[in-house]
């Protein structure tokens, strides 16, 4: 009787399931630590997005202007330096998100080396673009050839950075809310590039050029710019005042890259999932475009990027033109950036409270009745500085969404694929290859139809086809590149069930993996 008594009892202990050892529970306490951020790190990894966006809210806002009338160049030239530099600027994003995902883990990381190594390169290209050079000839080559070292240097360092959102935290909640911080750093990191190019440059405008508009289809650019030579003292004063926001924000993206390294470790992932296997690009091609998730959130966020970058590109020449506010334009694009910055904490609740695809839909299409506005109503300083507020909390939401999704991409595809690994870096450079291809045709596109409107460089005023030109770029076109990006939207797959899903099936693998 004892024995069968002990028997039973042997039986009935062996089907309880074993309790955690102590090696198991230091496990899971060790990947709950790494996984969560202090509030630190998650500072300094938004400090190091903020170089991307100084600079491009500079080159976005100012480079156009600034070639047609501080550099002198034709518009027809101008919108080829545009393009060309964003397409070739696009061309080597794919490429550097391969190199990067076949880049071997160093004591620093897998990222680390690629922003350390290209930001000192970067800085003397960008000050560079900022220098009119002695030689009228080779203006053209000039700017192109900085404008594409640039794109690519800083290529080399936003694609690791972007990527690096997936090696901070495995925890969907923990990239999220750095998403967030980083998000509103940027759209700071916009202000302050805004604020810096604007006032150190509108403290120091070229002065224009009067004409009546009957003489100016028969003034060419070469013409406009002898005349405006002789008050060389005042152009010269606009071309210094740009190298010297140029060497500011120079000093800013090197002190940004600094604090990024130091407050930020790079987890290894290597062990998380199963081992990697080694991509070729054409197979890393293959599985971007061919992810179902990924390709309608990009080409859904191409066509709303490429509204914005519109508006971006020409609100400049906009307000100083079809609005007559030479002396305040760069005050209304401040007033845009300041709006969007302030907005990014109500956009951040909003799509944690009511999804990331509803976020999309009210977020995007929040500026539309502003661009109507801004075309219809008779121009005016409070009608501009309204029209500037609406249209950065809109702003806001462009920056914040695309960047908060793309990890849920990557999340979906890591269950359907846990074979492999290293791709990260692939997806977020051909993100980032869409919305710089999408960046390149808005300015070349606006440049070179300014051109056959016939725009005169530094002009006092425009022709009235330069004006309907100015208002069609402005808000028809963007209205309808919105209306088609949301229309994508709607077919894509992932919402909030499909989020949480995709978290526990992650957990899973990663638990089975450290059994």
């Amino acid at each position: 009787m004892a024995r069968g008594e002990g028997a039973e009892q042997y039986s009935a202990t062996s089907l309880l399931p074993p309790k955690p050892g102590q090696d198991e529970l230091k496990i899971v306490k060790r990947e709950r630590r790494r996984d969560h951020l202090s509030i630190w790190s998650k500072i300094c990894f938004a400090i190091g997005g903020a170089p991307y966006q100084i600079t491009g809210s500079a080159l976005g806002f100012f480079l156009q202007i600034y070639l047609l009338d501080v550099a002198q160049l034709d518009p027809f030239y101008a919108s080829i330096i545009l393009f060309v530099g964003r397409a070739w600027d696009g061309v080597t994003d794919p490429v550097v998100g391969f190199l990067v995902s076949r880049s071997q883990w160093t004591r620093i990381g897998r990222m680390m080396p690629w922003i350390l190594i290209s930001t000192p390169f970067a800085v003397m290209s960008y000050f560079m673009i900022w220098f009119v050079p002695p030689v009228e000839q080779g203006k053209v080559v000039w700017y192109l050839v900085f404008y594409c070292i640039f794109q690519s240097l800083q290529t080399c360092f936003h694609v690791p950075y972007s990527a690096l959102t997936m090696f901070i935290s495995s925890e969907q909640k923990e990239r999220d809310s750095a998403t967030a911080y980083r998000m509103t750093v940027e759209v700071l990191g916009t202000v302050l590039g805004t604020a810096i190019q604007g006032q150190i440059v509108g403290g120091a405008i070229a002065p224009c050029v009067k004409h009546s508009l009957g003489s100016l289809a028969d003034l060419n650019s070469t013409q406009l710019g002898s005349e405006v030579n002789v008050s060389g003292i005042s152009l010269n004063d606009t071309k210094q005042a740009y190298m010297i926001a140029s060497g500011v924000i120079c000093i800013i993206y090197v002190i940004c890259a600094f604090v990024l390294f130091m407050g930020v470790k790079e987890q290894d992932d290597r062990g998380q999932l199963k081992p990697d296997r080694r991509m070729s690009f054409c197979e890393g091609l293959r599985l971007v475009i061919g992810f179902g998730p990924y390709l309608k959130l990009v080409m859904g966020f191409l066509f709303t990027s490429l509204a914005f970058m519109l508006l971006e590109g020409n609100i400049a020449l906009f307000c100083t033109y079809a609005l007559g506010l030479r002396e305040d334009f760069q005050n209304v694009l401040l007033a845009i950036m300041l709006a969007g910055t302030i907005s990014i904490p109500f956009w951040q609740w909003f799509l944690s409270r009511f999804g990331k695809k509803t976020a999309v839909y009210f977020g995007i299409s929040w500026v539309v009745p502003f661009m109507i506005m801004v075309i219809c109503i008779e121009p005016s300083i409070i009608m501009a500085y309204v029209v500037a507020v609406g249209s950065g909390i809109s702003v806001a939401a462009a920056f914040l969404l695309p960047w908060s999704m793309l990890p849920d991409v990557v999340d979906d595809f890591k269950v359907q694929n846990p074979d492999t690994q290293g791709h990260e870096a692939i997806f977020y450079s051909f993100y980032v290859f869409f919305t710089k291809f999408a960046s390149g045709v808005s300015l070349g596109i606006s440049t070179l139809s300014l051109h056959f409107a016939g725009y005169v460089n530094n002009g006092c005023t425009q022709p009235e086809s330069v004006i309907l030109t100015l208002k069609m770029l402005v808000a028809p076109a963007p209205i309808v590149l919105i209306a088609l990006g949301l229309v994508i939207f709607k077919l894509y797959p992932i919402d909030e069930k499909r989020r949480q899903e995709n978290r526990k099936a992650l957990q899973e693998l990663r638990s089975d993996f450290h059994r």
